[in-house]
């Protein structure tokens, strides 16, 4: 099973490597970096951590695509060598996902018409532009286009995709191997746990789009 994970300039970590961790753990599979070139990628920290070993070119026959987000997806959405990879990808995929605002990224690509979508909760209602119902579920799925929430919720979606190609069994082995065993500190993950105030704050200081 040939996957491929889109890396480019800014793009959130976790995003591709949550996912990562899980997909590359499903039997016989085969997982690509792969951006417009090949070569080291910047991160949305500034880091330039993650490392594209395919071009897109080179990568059309993939089985699943994984699009990751970014806090400002606007220069991917317009990059349209990304947008038609995308597109002629989706046509033969067997699975087409993304996490976080790589949602949007479907979305530009005109993937997302008439279907219920979710992103970042920052972000949600940017997916009305693309036709697409913002839900706040976790994980997503409409037909082969399976999208999750923000960041974290990417290893959700992996573990999910893995339960419907291999079985439970398989899926909660990998889910053991890499102790995804969530217990966090505190309840504040989603707008609707999280104190008001601090709710408040964070969308006064982050925009997405």
């Amino acid at each position: 099973m040939k996957i491929s994970i889109l890396l480019y300039d800014n793009v959130t970590a976790l995003d591709a490597i949550g996912p990562y961790e899980v997909l590359h753990l499903m039997p016989d599979a085969q997982v690509r970096f792969v951006a417009t070139s090949v070569g080291p990628i910047k991160t949305d920290a500034g880091l330039a951590m993650l490392n594209a070993d395919t071009a897109l070119a080179d990568a059309t026959d993939s089985d699943i695509i994984l699009i990751p987000g970014t806090p400002d997806p606007s220069q991917v959405m317009g990059d349209e060598a990304v947008l038609d990879w995308v597109r002629s990808s989706h046509e033969t995929t067997k699975w087409t996902t993304s996490v976080c605002t790589g949602a949007v990224v479907l979305g530009a690509a005109g993937l997302l018409q008439g279907l219920e979508a979710t992103t970042h909760w920052l972000g949600l209602e940017l997916l009305r532009n693309f036709g697409a119902t913002p839900v706040t579920q976790r994980v997503v799925e409409q037909g082969k286009i399976m999208m999750a929430a923000g960041v974290s919720a990417g290893i959700d979606m992996a573990l999910t995709l893995a339960a419907k190609e291999f079985g439970d069994e398989v899926a909660q082995s990998i889910q053991l191997i890499i102790e995804y065993d969530p217990q966090p500190p505190f309840s504040a993950g989603s707008p609707d746990k999280a104190p008001a105030e601090i709710t408040q704050r964070i969308r006064e200081q982050y925009s997405i789009g």
